[in-house]
């Protein structure tokens, strides 16, 4: 079977198929008419022939010009070149209407191609800082990609690394088993616990699996030192604004004793020396229980417990300022009684002082509200004192601005929070001057 004609051809033979009948009717025209000049005749059969050829060969370039011009920008397209653009598109033309789409679709794919390649630079740049081990594997298990950290856990350049199965780097165990799990394993950059999450993506049509492997003894390591610490660093201080008078008494009370004769008040200032290593001994055996009672706080025996009828006992505790109850319908929740009772005591106590500050004798009120939620309870106890200070030192423990105070109190009270999976936040209130603390807790566990 003969293959069609091309398009240009095609396209020629219905513009020639067009003007063949014109022409053929001039030039019967022409030649029937006997009182003409034949060498006339024959000028006008030449002009009309001309000038149909004219028409048929401007007709094919008017059409073939604009798809040759389309195919070279589509071709540029699909070689990446989307800088070409088609003139002469404008509305209400339909070839004007082709080259404005055309030139729209080749500056979108420019904007979708910097975006690609924009977010390809920013995850190249994630990538390589994370300090987290990434490795992407091939669907023959062999390595195709390893940022930094990943190149310091096995202590190998990428150029070394890249190609290699599974097996050869000791990592085919991060291939198998569950998608995300705690593994030991033993590499060439240490032998410690990590954190295996594993994925799937394809490239290119292949599927390749995606591993990260986070350090767990590294990252504990650091919060145990971190830990250490702030709590050296605690126990110094405290212990050292005990030492540091004693150590001055006693020093000035053994010169006093050593003198011969002695004075004649030598009693009394001893009786006063004492006195105040007594006192200060006391403080600091009160913090270290202070300390010992927030390091050994005991796990919650949960029990359905309501709600409500722990707010009214606690409220009856606090009679410095009035303690309003807003309506609180019966709510039951799984918790620690005891534990629970405290916290809210420890919450009121705070606000009720916090409330005490307000110069405003008729303005020193505490309310306590409760709002549901599908899963969760809030309890907000609000105050009307002049606010928080300095909210960023609220849960540091042995922290305290109040005279005498421990600093353990938001503390502890955070502790069985988060020991009945709950939590705690306190900040200042948006409506008017006073602090408001939020307890959340869930109904069940």
């Amino acid at each position: 079977m003969k293959a069609p004609p091309r398009f240009e051809r095609r396209l020629v033979i219905l513009a020639v198929g067009a003007a063949l009948p014109g022409l053929l009717l001039a030039a019967f025209l022409l030649w029937h008419d006997a009182a003409m000049d034949p060498g006339l005749r024959i000028l006008l059969f030449s002009v009309a022939f001309f000038s149909a050829a004219w028409l048929v060969a401007t007709l094919v370039a008017r059409v073939v010009f604009p798809l040759r011009t389309l195919a070279n920008i589509l071709g540029g397209i699909r070689e990446g070149d989307f800088s070409m653009r088609a003139r002469g598109a404008v509305r209400d033309d339909a070839l004007g209407e082709v080259f404005l789409e055309t030139n729209a679709l080749g500056q979108t794919l420019l904007e979708q191609r910097l975006g690609a390649m924009e977010a390809t630079a920013l995850l190249r740049t994630v990538m390589v800082e994370l300090d987290v081990a990434v490795f992407a594997f091939d669907d023959h298990s062999r390595l195709r990609l390893a940022n930094r950290a990943g190149e310091a856990l096995l202590r190998r350049p990428a150029e070394q690394l890249l190609g290699r199965s599974a097996s050869e780097l000791a990592l085919d165990g991060c291939l198998g088993g569950d998608a995300q799990r705690v593994l030991t394993m033993d590499l060439p950059g240490g032998s410690s616990r990590y954190a295996l999450r594993r994925s799937v993506f394809r490239q290119e049509g292949r599927p390749h699996r995606l591993v990260v492997l986070t350090d767990l003894g590294r990252v504990l390591r650091e919060e145990e030192r971190a830990a250490w610490q702030r709590l050296l660093r605690v126990l110094g201080h405290e212990i050292n604004n005990s030492l540091t008078p004693i150590t001055s008494i006693t020093g000035s009370l053994e010169s006093l004793l050593g003198r011969d004769p002695l004075p004649e008040d030598w009693q009394a200032d001893t009786r006063r020396g004492l006195e105040i290593i007594r006192g200060r001994a006391g403080a600091l055996a009160r913090f270290i229980d202070d300390y010992s009672r927030l390091a050994k706080l005991p796990p919650p025996l949960l029990r359905p417990v309501e709600l409500a009828e722990i707010l009214r006992r606690v409220a009856l505790l606090e009679s410095r300022v009035p303690v309003l109850l807003a309506d609180i319908a019966t709510v039951r929740i799984e918790a620690d009684p005891d534990q629970l009772e405290q916290l809210l005591i420890n919450l009121l106590r705070n606000a009720a002082e916090a409330a005490l500050a307000n110069p405003d004798e008729s303005d020193r009120t505490v309310r306590v509200a409760v709002v549901e939620e599908d899963d969760v309870v809030a309890v907000r106890v609000e105050d009307t004192g002049l606010g928080i200070a300095n909210p960023a030192n609220l849960f540091v423990p042995f922290f305290t601005t109040k005279p005498g105070g421990s600093g353990i109190g938001l503390t502890l009270c955070r502790q069985i929070a988060e020991a009945h999976a709950g939590r705690l936040g306190l900040e200042n209130r948006s409506d008017r001057g006073g602090a408001v603390a939020t307890l959340t807790l869930p109904r069940r566990r």
